[in-house]
């Protein structure tokens, strides 16, 4: 949930440079066609043509948060697998969410999200706030504004959802913060004060 690196800016996603070629009379060297010429990598210069190519913008719009168990002393995280790891073991825990269809509230969102990654339904109590971040994915540059809501579990049975989440578990409230992979949303947690009923 870091932004990428060459997630934001106005930059030459070509990777083009022009260098200053002389003729030897002191003169740069006639062009030719500069606009048409293709750099090394066989796209066209950025910076000669307006039609260069650069990643595609594309919004998208999630709701999720954090479930509280009936007794008000523990948290629900999802996890998943971190494809970064070799041992293809390491999990990375985050908050249960996922994109609001079409007609749907942030809090529908949500509370269908929590329910269908999870197996828990919940009753939202209050809003937590809303993240947004840039990340890159499928060659295109993806803004993504998430929702986020504190819950009361009121039913359900704990089982992660299938295809979508490799686990799901309880953690104490007080170490939902150091449990959560993204620092967007451990920073999320740290601020939203009493999480309790």
């Amino acid at each position: 949930m870091t932004p990428a690196d060459n997630a934001g800016g106005n930059q030459d996603l070509t990777g083009s440079r022009k260098s200053s070629q002389s003729n030897g009379s002191g003169r740069p060297a006639k062009k030719h066609n500069s606009g048409n010429r293709k750099n090394p990598k066989g796209g066209l210069d950025g910076k000669n043509n307006p039609k260069a190519k650069y990643a595609k913008r594309v919004d998208e719009i999630s709701a999720g948060g954090l479930v509280v168990d009936k007794s008000g002393t523990k948290g629900l995280l999802i996890g998943r697998l971190d494809p970064k790891d070799a041992s293809h073991e390491r999990l990375l825990w985050s908050l249960p969410k996922g994109h609001i269809e079409e007609g749907e509230t942030p809090e529908q969102a949500a509370l269908r999200e929590v329910a269908e990654e999870t197996g828990i339904k919940g009753e939202i109590t209050r809003s937590l706030g809303v993240i947004d971040f840039w990340f890159m994915a499928s060659g295109k540059r993806i803004h993504k504004t998430v929702h986020h809501f504190l819950f009361t579990e009121v039913g359900g049975k704990l089982a992660p959802q299938v295809t979508e989440v490799d686990d799901v578990a309880w953690f104490p409230i007080a170490e939902i913060v150091s449990k959560l992979a993204y620092p967007d949303e451990r920073k999320l947690i740290a601020k939203s004060g009493q999480l309790t009923p």
